[in-house]
């Protein structure tokens, strides 16, 4: 393709700031008429310098060193504009310099990316998915200085093989604090996050083809926790002398009658406590992962728990509906409240939601589409996840066929 823009390349000097016969050394880029100057680093006096040739005069060592570099930063800037071209694209004076420096868009490199990425979604994505994203990222920082050896590398140098040491660097990395490595299902997480981030460099056309191409995510189906109702009977029954640990334990109760993830229940404030179409109280709020609206009637025992703390004198819980610590806290408390009852399965804030679907309304008959609402799930394939078909509510079933069939041969 011709191309009409007027062209040139001078290398030039200009005086120093505070010594007028020392020299800075300069390359100009003019595309019609537009410059943009580049300083190359490198310094000379006035005695040493041939304007007309832009290089050293002399055949000393010195000499011949600086104008090999003159020639090869010349002959750079000369193959990024041929490149450009090729390419066709606007050229423009700030372009060349861009491609020449390696700061333009075909030299965008993977923290670019992670950057751009943390800086723009920060306000769209949830605080914790924003953690999550961080983790990752200090991950990424790791990988490329230990297993590299590198401070970055650019998007086009991504590919099958970058991405699967990558998922092997997770797998085998020993954190310098003991604490468990990433297992199967967290890798996958990580490398889902990096999907992610790369899909949007693939959108932005800062790469051309996504690395991921022929890479597929391994997520490994886990059995969720939940307890049954013994296990939450024992629970209910248990009293605890410390005020932490029993302020612990009813908010997690409330959790199992209400389904309410950690946060919304934090967040929960007698606010949004209201009578319902029945006349009964309920819950209206929204969660704070999905932005889902969640409507969900209080069952007996969580209206209890609400009444026992609205009647406390010296609690101060401002707007907050319930007294909940942090969530580390909560979980460290659970431990000792699960074992002080004998139940061995690992517990978190987050098996009461499970519990909610599951035992208390699954089991109970409560249909999957009404437990999907009252979750707040956006899709019923989410609810499914928690669809636990426990083993006495097949007998239950299977009973009532057996008594429907033996009626209709009657």
């Amino acid at each position: 393709m011709r191309n009409s823009n007027t062209f040139k390349l001078l290398i030039f000097t200009r005086a120093h700031t505070n010594d007028s016969t020392r020299l800075t050394i300069y390359a100009r880029i003019t595309v019609n008429g537009k410059r943009a100057e580049i300083s190359l680093k490198r310094y000379t006096t006035v005695n040493d310098w041939d304007d007309k040739l832009g290089r050293i005069k002399g055949n000393t060592q010195k000499a011949k060193l600086l104008n090999s570099y003159l020639d090869e930063v010349y002959a750079s800037i000369m193959d990024a504009h041929k490149v450009l071209l090729r390419e066709d694209v606007t050229i423009t004076a700030q372009a060349i310099k861009a491609r020449y420096l390696g700061q333009d868009e075909g030299h965008k490199t993977l923290l670019d990316i992670v950057k751009y990425h943390n800086t723009t979604q920060h306000l769209l994505l949830k605080p914790g998915t924003m953690k999550n994203y961080h983790s990752t990222e200090r991950y990424i920082h790791k990988f490329l200085n230990e297993q590299l050896n590198l401070p970055d590398i650019q998007l086009k140098r991504l590919n099958y093989r970058f991405i699967s040491d990558f998922e092997h660097y997770l797998r085998s990395y020993t954190p310098k604090v003991p604490r468990k490595t990433c297992s199967n299902n967290g890798t996958m997480k990580h490398l889902e996050r990096l999907m992610k981030m790369l899909n949007l460099a693939v959108k932005l056309e800062w790469v051309a083809q996504d690395p991921f191409k022929n890479y597929k995510l391994r997520f490994e189906k886990t059995e969720r926790s939940y307890l049954t109702k013994r296990e939450l009977s024992l629970i209910e029954e248990t009293t605890f002398n410390g005020t932490g640990y029993e302020r612990v334990k009813d908010v997690f109760l409330f959790s199992c009658y209400t389904g309410l993830s950690y946060i919304d229940v934090k967040q929960l404030t007698t606010e949004q406590i209201h009578i319902g179409i029945d006349g009964n109280l309920w819950i209206y709020t929204k969660r704070e992962k999905t932005n889902e609206t969640v409507k969900i009637p209080l069952l007996t025992k969580a209206k209890a728990i609400l009444e026992k703390y609205s009647e406390e004198s010296e609690k101060v819980l401002e707007e907050s509906a319930l007294p909940v610590y942090s969530n580390q806290k909560m979980n460290q408390y659970l431990k000792v409240i699960t074992k002080a009852c004998g139940i061995r399965k690992r517990v978190t804030f987050h098996t009461a939601r499970h519990t909610f679907a599951t035992t208390i309304t699954l089991s109970n008959g409560v249909p999957i589409e009404t437990v999907s609402k009252m979750l707040g799930h956006s899709k019923l394939t989410t609810t499914q996840i928690y669809a636990r078909v426990l083993e006495q509510k097949v007998g239950e079933d299977m009973q009532m066929l057996m008594a429907k069939l033996e009626s209709q041969e009657k």
